[in-house]
């Protein structure tokens, strides 16, 4: 049966009566741009992530570049990042004419590893930004811990996952200086559009990142510093309030068809379980691993489903040719790009990054996804494994990073 990566229509129809009466509501109001459902949506978005300040932005790029220009980054300075993730992460540095930092991550939570973090420090670094891939939080305590050190603002890009829990219950996006998030539509909370969401602690931060939305306007037509055009629509925050309440029980069902995808691929004999991150004959494909798994009840929000296989171009076009959605989450790191060529980095300083861009494939996690289905993806996937076993591995790169046999 078909199964497509992701399907909005169904949720749009759940929600049809509530989602029609909030647009028209806007329509009728003809406040088109932030006004009261922003500020709504705000004020419910800072009570759900346990923030001081919350700001309805433009996308969730815009809210990465916002962040830059809140601590004035430019010319000569440097931001540290991952390699392995959405390019808006490195383009924001560039953009304000900073320098992208790249480094690796790790092999099993696939986020930015804390002890490069430290190496990569120098006396230009100006901030730091970890990324919560795919919805889960990245080691942020030790990252906040390096950044207070050395006197370095942690930025935290939770584009992926609004909603995670670190260990002891915290929402990613509240604990370093400033959170940036994504409504983009096929995000956990989307929007029927671009939107994004800048949050922080800081009252200072607040106010200067509310003029930045604005043009740098305070009072109207006075500027004291500049800024961009990276206010909200009211249509949207319209369209978020009435998703927000349901965010939760998405998450779980998310969490439910990530479980059930793990123990339909150890039942079937090709995975001996999640976090594994050698290839052998007993895991011909590798599962994703919720760090922090018993510890909070969002420590993995899933906004992708992502295992990892030796042959996985050869997988996905298999899976297409059944019907089956499947994306690659992401194929060429940032150190790859050729618009960084004149960074002359070395590619061999990035193993585990490259590896993953080789071996990475996201499968449909929605959480209206039917038990059937989830089974028609695993068995589709076992078929292909199975008979593709014995050929040779696709990724070049697995002498050098050591995750295959």
């Amino acid at each position: 049966m078909p199964v497509p990566l992701l399907d909005l229509k169904i949720q749009y129809q759940a929600l049809k009566p509530e989602l029609d009466a909030a647009l028209i509501r806007v329509a009728e109001s003809q406040i088109s741009i932030l006004g009261p459902e922003v500020d709504a949506l705000e004020r419910e978005l800072e009570a759900y992530l346990g923030v001081k300040h919350a700001i309805g932005v433009s996308s969730g790029t815009d809210a990465l570049l916002m962040a830059m220009m809140a601590y004035d980054i430019g010319p000569g300075d440097e931001v540290i990042m991952p390699t392995f993730s959405f390019f808006a992460t490195a383009g924001c540095v560039s953009r304000v004419g900073a320098t992208p930092v790249f480094v690796d991550v790790d092999h099993v939570s696939f986020n930015i590893d804390p002890a490069l973090i430290l190496k990569a420090i120098t006396p230009r670094t100006k901030a730091v930004i970890p990324v919560h891939l795919f919805g889960q939080a990245a080691d942020i305590d030790a990252i906040i811990a390096i950044g207070k050190a050395h006197g370095v603002p942690v930025i935290e890009d939770a584009a992926q996952a609004i909603g995670t829990q670190t260990s002891d219950g915290r929402r990613v996006g509240s604990i370093g200086e400033i959170g940036c998030f994504s409504f983009y539509p096929t995000k956990n909370l989307g929007a029927m559009g671009d939107g994004g969401l800048v949050t922080t602690n800081d009252d200072a931060l607040n106010i200067k990142l509310r003029q930045i939305r604005n043009h740098g306007m305070e009072p109207r037509y006075y500027h004291k510093i500049m800024g961009g055009n990276f206010r909200l629509d009211a249509m949207q925050g319209a369209v978020l309030r009435v998703k927000l309440p349901f965010l939760e029980s998405w998450h779980a069902g998310r969490r439910r068809n990530a479980e059930l995808y793990t123990q339909l691929f150890i039942e079937s004999g090709i995975s001996s379980g999640a976090g594994v991150t050698t290839f052998s004959e007993h895991d011909l494909i590798l599962l994703p691993k919720a760090i922090n798994a018993g510890t909070s009840p969002d420590n993995h929000i899933f906004n992708q489903f992502t295992i990892r296989s030796a042959h996985r171009d050869a997988l996905r076009a298999h899976l297409q040719s059944k019907g089956i959605g499947a994306e690659i989450y992401y194929p060429v790191p940032f150190h790859r790009q050729e618009c960084y060529a004149h960074l002359h980095l070395n590619d061999g300083d990035y193993p585990v990054s490259n590896c993953l861009a080789a071996t990475v494939l996201s499968v449909p996690i929605y959480p209206e996804l039917t038990t059937a289905q989830i089974r028609e993806v695993v068995a589709t996937i076992v078929e292909f494994e199975r008979t593709h076993a014995s050929t040779p591995s696709e990724c070049a790169d697995c002498a050098e990073c050591g995750t295959h046999t």
